[in-house]
């Protein structure tokens, strides 16, 4: 038993699911649902279509280029049942799994990380640009007229005791 991957979406198809249309020349076609069927029939393109792999790859926001997603290349050569091969293989295929989460999870952060920056970027600006409304005209003054009133008071006790 083996899990194919949809041609239009790249999910999952596993045995007994999903559709397969065969062209004239023999090509075979998988499909996991009948929404990819009927976007594959109207000639859509999987890198134009937003809910698809190929376009979430295509546009950056999926990881591309990295030597876990070697493993999952399909490998036609046929071998010899071995039980510690197949343990071994088995353990691998966990640790392969675990590594590909990591790196995808720091790849996302990462992207992440850029869309937050020019966020507050652009949030700097927008203030730069708009600091007339966040600041009144007399704002800094209060302190400027209290400073005085305090020294004209000050003046004043000075006046009075020299007078005194």
């Amino acid at each position: 038993m083996r899990i194919e991957k949809c041609y239009f979406c790249s999910g999952p198809v596993y045995p007994g699911h999903g559709a397969m249309f065969v062209r004239n020349d023999c090509k075979t076609f998988r499909f996991c649902r009948s929404k990819c069927i009927k976007n594959f029939k109207r000639k859509r393109n999987p890198r134009k279509t937003r809910w698809t792999k190929a376009f979430r790859k295509a546009s950056g926001k999926e990881l591309t280029v990295d030597n876990s997603l070697e493993f999952e290349k399909r490998r036609n050569i046929p071998v010899k049942y071995n039980r510690d091969l197949w343990e071994k293989t088995v353990e691998a295929m966990k640790r392969v799994e675990e590594i590909k989460q990591k790196r995808q999870a720091r790849f996302i952060m990462n992207r992440l990380k850029k869309g937050k920056q020019l966020e507050k970027e652009e949030a700097i600006s927008e203030v730069k640009k708009n600091i007339h409304l966040i600041k009144a005209p007399h704002a800094g003054k209060a302190k400027q007229l209290e400073a005085k009133m305090v020294q004209k008071l000050q003046e004043d006790v000075d006046m009075g005791d020299e007078d005194n």
